[in-house]
């Protein structure tokens, strides 16, 4: 990473999902644009995961992080699905920070499988953690901005996903498309108050969320439906701190003027 801006100095940021991954780079690329954080996550193993949950001490290593930017941090284990220990956690926050400035709802799980197979457990925790959560986080945050009077940015992790429908991810799929719709009119109804309200879409990231039961039906289909998942760039994933870099534009003033966007930073995938 090159030597950030500074662009965010005096301001807040919340990040859920904030203990590895994107969300610990986005944690650490918004402090060291000059931002104290809120960190937020549930520590814990999902239901319907291949992969491990994140953990305490991965969450404590995201505090490291972010103190090592000379930063203050206030960190909460809660799970974005439970709106009241979600609150609580925001509210801690701001009571420790003294405001709200940035909302990044970016927690999320994702699993595999044929959309008629997908097991009810399945689709019941993705849909509460990718798209409830999201509407949690923003009604958790949102009245803070709003009475602050001073504006705001919210960026809400989505992916490719959420603008192609990409097969054997249904239930991942309709979580982020379902945030796309509920960021658009969130813009609408905020643009007046200067609160901006914007998605981006990773492709593949390097990150601890490994979906290793996509793997096998992408192989079944390889002459079929597997070049949908083909990026146009030679990397085959794109880095935590790349997707933390376009959150760090849309959470700065230099972005003050976007809003209601779908920002891609896929490889190039979606222009297959």
């Amino acid at each position: 990473m090159t030597s950030p801006a500074r662009r965010l100095e005096g301001k807040v940021a919340l990040v859920t999902g904030a203990a590895r991954g994107q969300g610990r780079a986005h944690a650490v690329r918004l402090s060291a644009e000059g931002a104290d954080v809120i960190a937020v996550d549930v520590c814990a193993q999902p239901a319907t995961t291949h992969y491990a949950g994140a953990t305490p001490d991965d969450l404590a290593e995201t505090v490291r992080l972010v103190e090592a930017q000379d930063r203050r941090i206030v960190a909460r284990q809660a799970d974005v699905a439970d709106f009241a220990a979600l609150s609580a956690a925001v509210s801690d926050g701001v009571a420790e920070l003294g405001r709200l400035d940035v909302v990044v709802a970016n927690a999320g799980i994702c699993s595999a499988g044929n959309s008629w197979e997908i097991t009810l457990e399945q689709w019941n925790e993705t849909v509460a953690v990718n798209l409830t959560g999201v509407f949690h986080t923003a009604k958790a945050t949102i009245p803070t901005l709003l009475e602050q009077g001073t504006g705001g940015s919210i960026i809400i992790t989505s992916s490719v996903a959420g603008l192609r429908g990409l097969p054997f991810l249904s239930a991942y799929a309709a979580t982020k498309h379902g945030v796309v719709g509920y960021a658009k009119s969130l813009a609408n109804e905020l643009a007046q108050h200067r609160i901006r309200v914007n998605t981006v879409h990773p492709h593949g990231v390097a990150t601890g969320m490994t979906v290793d039961d996509l793997q096998p039906l992408i192989a079944a289909h390889a002459q079929t439906l597997a070049p949908i998942f083909m990026q146009a760039l030679p990397d085959q994933y794109s880095e935590p701190e790349d997707i933390a870099n376009a959150v760090a534009f849309l959470a700065s003033d230099e972005a003050r003027h976007v809003t209601g966007i779908q920002l891609p930073v896929d490889l190039g995938t979606l222009i297959r």
